[in-house]
């Protein structure tokens, strides 16, 4: 495995490989949504997403923080092939029995929930199938994409999460178009890919590392993990509270259109984690060898990342009421503001996951999981008088204050205890740029100018900050050529 830094020409390339599924993931809803919202209603939608609620909620139990208690201490074992195996192999036995746990629970109280998320004890097997669904795609199989990306194996990470991807979206698609199974269709295609790809890729580990446990392994991943379970909690409560009082105060249908928003916005956080995925191995690189300058060079490192991740965050939200347009029917066009606000949102989470890492790296998970508390009672505070006076827009804008107020918060706590010397006179004009571009389209929008005023303010505000990428050195002649550089696939790192 290499452990050193990668060059500028591998970062490039890298991002361009973890891209792949991404930008695949992003296209593939261009296909989907089209089509569902003209056979699914808003109602249908509604009641997915208040299952999803619980669905996140008992997954974020069952991983118990194990995820992020992997990722960290994978670098502690990476030289130790044997412990890493029993890291590995303790962690993912841990999150398989609570879920077996919770799926039972789930199964007894299958009634009791429905009618507490829905209103209506009908719903119960879409829910139970919801949570088992997201726990097999998302939640045990993250642990092996956590391993190709910590190791570098972009090739590897990359090709199973493109025919993951690929096998859901064939799967919903058939169950839904062509069996007409209805919403349920959406979540048996997630759990049907989800166990298939856990079980090839057990196979394939099985045969790299000797299946071994670990008490004493187990328990130090414990012992970062464990102070994560409240933020478990609140983390889903923060996330998903929104839908959920939109269907307590308005209506479900409500909750459809706001899901719908929420989930093209949401796509500005999955290019994040992409991104991420070539960072974060190097930055946790710098923490743990102590690099020389580390603070500063961190810095400097984060920079084009925060750069291009607002870029995306930034044709989001200018370019939501195109998208919902071209996508979706006329019943779920209330759901163009959703997008822009969230996108405001989303793209000031960046911080966040570098947050995080500051926080983990020296074990304060328990300063976490008390700016997570900070965040939901924010979350909590707004949203309900705001949903109450505006709706699903109400609950977009109380989103966003309260990330911001908490996000900001949080960086302040995270600087305290390791502090990264950020290029901030760059951040500035970007974030500033960013929102201050965001929020003069909203207005246009609400107050009705015509459609090309709208389309050229547009025009002039990518090029304000794509002028600021060519001033700091991101978008340039030399950078254009490694990208091409890095296109060449038979020069791709092997996995």
């Amino acid at each position: 495995m290499n452990t050193n830094e990668l060059t500028k020409e591998q970062q490039i390339r890298h991002s361009l490989i973890y891209m792949l599924p991404v930008s695949l993931s992003s296209l593939l809803p261009l296909v989907t949504i089209p089509i569902f919202t003209r056979i699914l209603t808003p109602k249908d939608y509604g009641i997915l997403a208040l299952a999803m609620i619980y669905a996140i909620f008992m997954c974020g139990l069952s991983n118990f923080g194990m995820s992020i208690a992997f990722e960290r201490n994978y670098f502690q074992y990476r030289d130790n092939l044997k412990k890493l195996a029993q890291l590995f192999f303790s962690s993912l036995v841990f999150v398989l029995m609570n879920f077996v746990l919770l799926a039972t629970l789930t199964y007894l109280f299958k009634e009791n929930i429905s009618i507490l998320l829905t209103g209506s004890d009908q719903y119960w097997i879409l829910i139970l199938t919801a949570f088992a669904g997201n726990f097999f795609l998302n939640t045990v199989n993250n642990f092996y994409f956590i391993y190709f990306k910590n190791a570098e194996k972009v090739k590897s990470y990359t090709k199973y999460k493109i025919a993951s991807n690929i096998l859901n979206v064939a799967l919903s698609l058939f169950l839904i178009v062509y069996i007409r199974v209805g919403i349920i269709g959406i979540v048996m295609a997630q759990l049907i890919a989800g166990v298939l790809l856990f079980l090839f890729l057990l196979h394939l580990f099985l045969k790299k590392l000797r299946f071994s446990l670990s008490k004493s392994i187990l328990v130090d991943s414990l012992k970062i993990s464990y102070p994560l379970t409240p933020s478990i909690f609140i983390g889903v409560l923060n996330t998903q509270f929104d839908k959920y009082m939109i269907g307590l105060l308005t209506t479900i249908s409500g909750v459809g259109v706001y899901h719908i928003g929420k989930k093209i916005s949401e796509l500005i956080f999955t290019f994040m984690t992409t991104l991420e995925n070539v960072f974060n191995p190097q930055v946790y690189q710098r923490m743990f060898n102590k690099h020389d300058e580390h603070s500063q060079s961190i810095g400097r490192y984060l920079t084009p990342f925060l750069y291009i991740s607002i870029f995306v965050a930034l044709s989001v939200a200018l370019f939501s009421e195109e998208l919902l347009t071209i996508l979706t029917p006329v019943s779920y066009h209330g759901a163009i503001p959703v997008v822009t606000i969230l996108s405001m949102y989303f793209g000031f989470l960046f911080f966040g996951k570098i947050i995080g890492m500051q926080l983990i790296y020296l074990k304060k998970t328990h300063v976490s999981s008390l700016l997570t508390f900070l965040s939901v009672g924010l979350n909590v505070a707004l949203n309900i008088p705001m949903i109450m006076k505006f709706g699903a827009v109400g609950a977009a804008w109380a989103t966003l204050l309260a990330g911001l107020v908490s996000g900001t918060i949080g960086l302040i706590v995270a600087q305290h205890y390791y502090r990264i010397q950020y290029e901030w006179n760059k951040i500035y004009w970007i974030m500033g740029t960013f929102f201050t571009g965001v929020i003069i389209i909203f207005s246009m929008h609400l107050l009705a100018f015509p459609y090309l005023w709208s389309l050229f303010m547009k025009a002039i505000i990518v090029a304000i900050f794509i002028n600021l990428g060519v001033r700091y050195g991101i978008i340039s002649k030399e950078n254009f050529g490694e990208v091409k550089s890095a296109i060449r696939f038979r020069s791709v790192v092997k996995a």
